[in-house]
């Protein structure tokens, strides 16, 4: 976690960026939206400053060393779990172990709602992919 502390002004002014999912003094989380628009923007060979810069986050208020990690860490997540591995499993995941084993309506469940995301990210993809053309 970076040592820079957002001041309120800061603040306001990131969290009026529509990739900006939540943010406090010392932390921003993206949106799953704008990991992904990185990811496709990095591979097709932009830097990502200049990703930042055109998402319209201010630079100077982010801060090149976390730019550097965030980017590092979602092209590290992206690489060894593809769009998956770049959403935010906070919310979802207690950190605890399951102590009962899941059901076949479970297991089923469980499956169309990854495959209902995997239609959603693809149809994302798809629209980043007509933005730059």
């Amino acid at each position: 976690m970076s040592k820079k502390i957002f001041t309120s002004e800061e603040i306001e002014n990131l969290s009026q960026n529509k990739y900006v999912k939540k943010i406090s003094n010392k932390a921003i989380t993206y949106t799953n939206e704008f990991k992904i628009h990185f990811i496709a923007k990095f591979n097709n060979g932009k830097s990502p400053r200049l990703i930042f810069k055109e998402a319209g986050f201010n630079i100077n208020i982010i801060g090149l060393k976390r730019i550097e990690c965030e980017s590092d860490r979602w092209k590290k997540a992206y690489n060894k779990n593809g769009v998956l591995g770049l959403d935010d499993t906070r919310h979802n995941n207690s950190g605890r172990p399951r102590e009962r084993e899941l059901t076949k309506d479970d297991i089923i469940a469980k499956q169309n709602a990854g495959i209902e995301y995997l239609k959603a990210e693809v149809a994302l993809l798809k629209k980043l992919e007509l933005q730059e053309r």
